[in-house]
Order: C-alpha cells, then structure tokens, then sequence
C-alpha cells in the first residue's frame, strides 16, 4: 500500500548517462496534487487519501464536487485518485504532493489510457500468423473457422476477432525512473508509458507479486 501521484504525459525523449549510452525516456509532469480527502478506519472503515490533478473551471463541476474539494481549499479539479496506506494520519487535507514523492532509480508502475486505433483486423490485434501466399490461395488475411457447426452451433463469447483496438485502461509494469526534477515537478521514466501527449498518467511504486 503505497502513495502515487497523477501527472500528464509531456512526450518522449533521450538523455546521456555517465557511461555517454543514449536512454530513451518519457517526461511526465508530475502533480502537484492536492490531498482532497483522508479516510480513517474509524469515519470510513479502511484508510486511505484521495489526492487531486487538473485544474478546471468551476462550470466544469457540479456542486457537490465544489463542497467537496472546498473543505481541504483546492481549487476546481478534474482528477480525484484514491490509494489505500497504513497510516492516514501522516496526511492532512490540502497537503502538497510532488514529483520528490519518488528518487532516481525508483521502480514503478505506470497506469494509463492506450492510444486508440480503431477498427483493426485479427492479424494486428491479436498477432495471428497469416495464410499462405501462394497463388492458389484464398486465405491471405481472412480470419478462418471461428467454430463447429452443429455443435455448439454458435460462436463463444470471447472469441478473438477483429474489433476495437487500443483506448483501453493500461498498465507498463516495472518501469525504471531516471531523473527527477523537483523544482519543476518533472519525471523522466525509461521507456514509453500509454497515451498521447498529454494523457492522463498514473504513476505508483511497483507492485510485489502475491502483495494483495
């Protein structure tokens, strides 16, 4: 149970390391995040904070939302994330979180949104071998068989066809961060991470297998 933070993806990039090797990296803008909430196992029945990102107009929200981040003074926010820790206490409303929240060298996982690419046939979204390319045959890109006939005598729910690709919540595990700029709330994470330029970003500390 660790603390994140949510930031938006800048665009890619390369930086030198002490050996001169070319390493590409992912700059995110990281926070600030306002902690909009604290939950305690007494009031809520487990502990937990929830943090906000992106400032937005107030038209943008309805008032609930207002009252809400208007009890820890945030201004309008698009973004609420929540993430359960041991001790909630160790948090107070309107507490500033910052890209210092991690350290060079640090493994995280990354959480976003992949880019979208529409209708894709079989072969590109589920990496499916194509049929022969010979002149006599009538099966180059063609799906096949996608069942038996008589029995079941439909197709199973699930089957792998072409469809919707991409557009989906994604998580790049075990990423490793290379620089962190505090003063400008920036972290350089090695590799590529989902979405676009300027998607929305989750970063959390890598989780431990078996840890849930």
């Amino acid at each position: 149970m660790a603390v994140g933070i949510v930031g938006t993806k800048l665009g890619m990039t390369q930086v030198f390391d002490e050996q001169r090797r070319a390493i590409p990296v992912t700059i995110i803008q990281a926070g600030p995040c306002p902690v909009t909430q604290v939950k305690t196992k007494e009031t809520d029945g487990y502990s937990a904070i929830q943090i906000g990102y992106g400032e937005c107009t107030e038209k943008a929200l309805n008032k609930p939302a207002l009252g809400h981040l208007k009890k820890s003074e945030s201004p309008p926010l698009r973004h609420l994330m929540e993430y359960r820790v041991d001790n909630a206490g160790d948090y107070s409303l309107g507490q500033q979180l910052k890209a210092d929240l991690f350290e060079a060298g640090q493994i995280v996982d990354v959480v976003g949104t992949s880019i979208g690419r529409g209708f894709a046939g079989y072969q590109k979204r589920h990496n499916f071998a194509r049929g022969p390319m010979s002149h006599g045959s009538k099966n180059h890109r063609e799906p096949g068989s996608t069942g038996a006939g008589t029995t079941p005598g439909r197709v199973y729910p699930g089957k792998r066809m072409a469809g919707r690709l991409g557009g989906t919540r994604t998580t790049v595990r075990k990423l490793t961060i290379v620089r962190v700029d505090a003063e400008r709330n920036l972290i350089l994470i090695k590799g590529a991470v989902p979405g676009k330029p300027g998607a929305l970003v989750e970063i959390v500390p890598a989780t431990i297998v078996g840890s849930k």
